[in-house]
């Protein structure tokens, strides 16, 4: 398997993936996420789960204002930005941990980035505002690309491919090389696991995950809590821990740098012991 090493800067962060993999904790300043909906719409509450994420072993913090579940509705610019904006200032005054924006809108983006994040995640892959390039490049920002057949509120209804990995990887793949074009630096890609797909794409792109090493950046999953999880176990969201640990091991075995995970202090364990395994040393 191809360990290359790649050294990004986050802020003041160094990081260099091909040693370990990278968790980035989830936090959903949101009333409806599919797995912690509610539980951190405070931004008070938002704050304290950001620092006990990091003090369990999170490397990024990930920031979402609006709910992608499957069936989900789009926030208001406005309400989105109010939601994101004062959590991410009050993390960074006091934390230097790298900061993500989870959002593919542009003024969103934007307004996180000049209130210290350092990362846009965008489900959309650059493709949903035309801008988000463009302002990703003019903060000297870093991005995750993903890949969604569709959108939140439609990607579940029956997706199909007629090649599920060389679709997803050349919709990546495009979307690297028009970063880049923009000047943007420092980008992973993500391949979307539930995000218009079924149950047996997802596993597919989790078995097959090794192939998008070929783009030649680090690659992010999040298969944590996910409805496939679900569907395998026969389990509701908040007893899918042990299904999330296997995914996310078999995930880092097949080539993953980064994890997006809610559960930070297990799956940082579940990792350290996949890296072992992975690069065989202790």
């Amino acid at each position: 398997m191809d360990e290359a090493k790649l050294t990004y800067k986050f802020g003041e962060t160094t990081v260099q993936f091909g040693c370990r993999t990278y968790l980035m904790g989830i936090l959903n300043v949101t009333p409806d996420s599919f797995s912690d909906g509610g539980l951190f719409f405070d931004q008070t509450d938002a704050v304290l789960h950001a620092f006990q994420m990091v003090k369990d072993g999170a490397d990024i913090i990930d920031i979402g204002g609006e709910s992608t579940r499957p069936g989900a509705e789009s926030v208001p610019l406005e309400e989105e930005t109010k939601r994101v904006v004062p959590v991410i200032q009050k993390l960074r005054q006091k934390t230097k941990i790298p900061l993500s924006i989870d959002t593919y809108k542009t003024n969103v983006a934007s307004a996180a980035l000049k209130a210290g994040a350092n990362i846009v995640n965008d489900i959309s892959g650059l493709r949903a505002e035309p801008g988000m390039a463009d302002a990703i490049a003019e903060a000297g920002a870093s991005v995750v690309i993903m890949h969604i057949k569709g959108t939140p509120k439609d990607m579940q209804i029956n997706p199909s491919y007629d090649d599920l990995v060389g679709e997803v990887y050349d919709y990546l793949a495009g979307a690297v090389e028009t970063a880049r074009s923009k000047g943007i630096k420092q980008i992973m890609v993500d391949p979307g696991i539930g995000f218009g797909k079924t149950a047996d794409h997802n596993l597919e792109l989790i078995n097959r995950l090794s192939e998008f090493r070929k783009i030649g950046v680090p690659i992010l999953i999040g298969v944590s809590r996910k409805s496939f999880i679900g569907k395998i176990l026969d389990t509701p969201v908040e007893a899918r821990l042990e299904g999330t640990a296997a995914a996310i091991t078999a995930s880092i075995l097949h080539g993953a740098d980064i994890v997006r995970v809610h559960d930070v202090r297990e799956m940082r364990r579940v990792a350290m012991v996949a890296d072992a395994i992975r690069r065989q040393k202790v």
